[in-house]
């Protein structure tokens, strides 16, 4: 049997749970150069199986799917706005500001109850009977009647419908028309830099840019600070260690996991765009599709580099109780790209989008909401690659020079002072 042969039966056999006695001796790094495939294959199944990762997955299609749900059941329900109404023409304001409401694509309705007086209207709105109460004034207008709060919709087009019902008969008086009247009255609204999506849906987007970052780096990110302080406090690293070269399980884990956290974001991202083509959004979601492009590119290059720290967090621990300490700067970094990504605006969000780790979710953010240029995403996609290779490489070298250091938890000086 070959060296190569032997390096990849001692890793089967310590994924089955068996234990290899017999250390192969002239193991060279060239031999087991390919062994991160197998640790890698070995992440995966292990993800694929863990009933947990599994369950959390699921739930979160489910809550996206779930919030579309609801969000596209609000926004395309009609609310009905009940009127208590009295006095001559009032039946006709109500009806107008029906129109106005429709003509508007607003999705409200009102609906008129006719009552014999005042004390009728004041009785059915404090009895909850009707949302509000239409009044004559003695001046010859209109008065709206709430019980605690005022309705918006009902003063807005009530509002209208009575101005555009008084321009009508004063317009008939002077023996005239409202066009007339009105000629010269038009205005206009134009943007200067227009965005391609409604400012809103383009914070939202930006919104589930950060959440999914943050769910991602956090659950894949310990998973893997986890896996290593236990084959560490087990002794099984040894095992491993006198099997493949500890680069090779390095990578090994790294790639593995950043498999399963692309795969997951791919999927949570498609659920989203397809919810988005659901309620109605399909002339925006090609540019929401790029941003989401742009977000994964970023995310698989940033989530190498977190991969890498959270390897040497649970490299330095010795035990599973020390992650709480070795993992807290990346848990802190990881909160931080998420307040930023939710937080930031304006020229500090321009600066973030090109700040390694930060441009993770502020870069594709602005790609959503137009405020990027083309071109922007390619020299910040370089900046957090050039990152990513200068911290992988450092945290390599912490990683192969802790993981043996039983004793004691070692901080990250201590780990590189530490000889091959």
């Amino acid at each position: 049997m070959s060296t190569a042969e032997r390096t990849e039966t001692r890793v089967a056999e310590h994924q089955q749970g068996g234990v290899v006695n017999e250390t192969p001796r002239g193991t060279t790094e060239s031999a087991t150069r390919g062994a991160w495939r197998i640790v890698m294959q070995r992440e995966i199944l292990v993800k694929l199986r863990d009933r947990g990762f599994l369950i959390s997955t699921v739930l979160m299609v489910a809550a996206i799917a779930i919030s579309f749900t609801v969000s596209g059941f609000i926004t395309n329900r009609t609310t009905t706005v009940t009127v208590a109404a009295t006095g001559p023409g009032a039946a006709q304001v109500v009806q107008a500001a029906g129109s106005l409401a429709e003509a508007a694509h607003k999705k409200v309705a009102f609906t008129a109850q006719t009552v014999a007086d005042q004390a009728a209207v004041e009785q059915r709105v404090r009895a909850g009977s009707s949302d509000v109460g239409l009044l004559p004034t003695a001046s010859g207008g209109w008065r709206l009647v709430g019980k605690t709060t005022k309705d918006d919709n009902a003063e807005i087009y009530f509002t209208a419908a009575v101005t555009q019902l008084t321009m009508q008969r004063n317009a008939i008086a002077a023996g005239t028309s409202i066009a007339a009247l009105s000629r010269g009255s038009a205005v206009s609204y134009s943007l200067l830099e227009s965005s391609p999506l409604d400012p809103s849906l383009a914070k939202f987007v930006g919104l589930i840019f950060a959440i999914l970052f943050y769910i991602s780096a956090m659950l894949f990110g310990m998973s893997i600070a986890q896996s290593v302080v236990e084959e560490k406090q087990n002794r099984i690293v040894e095992i491993l260690a006198s099997a493949i070269p500890l680069r090779q399980l390095l990578i090994g884990k790294v790639v593995g996991n950043t498999i399963m956290a692309l795969a997951q974001v791919v999927v949570l991202a498609a659920v989203g765009l397809i919810g988005l083509t659901a309620l109605g959004h399909s002339s925006e979601v090609g540019q929401i599709a790029g941003a989401a492009g742009w977000f994964i590119v970023f995310f698989v290059v940033g989530f190498l580099a977190l991969a890498g720290l959270y390897a040497v967090a649970g490299a330095l621990a010795t035990r599973s109780e020390d992650l709480q300490s070795t993992a807290t700067p990346m848990i802190m970094v990881v909160l931080l790209i998420l307040f930023l990504g939710i937080f930031l605006t304006g020229t500090a969000r321009v600066v973030a989008s090109y700040v390694p780790f930060a441009s993770i979710v502020t870069m594709p953010g602005r790609v959503a909401d137009g405020s990027a240029a083309w071109w922007e995403p390619v020299p910040s996609l370089l900046v957090m690659a050039a990152t990513t290779c200068g911290i992988v490489l450092v945290a390599e070298k912490v990683y192969r020079r802790s993981l043996m250091q039983t004793g004691k938890r070692l901080t990250i000086r201590q780990a590189l002072r530490v000889e091959d």
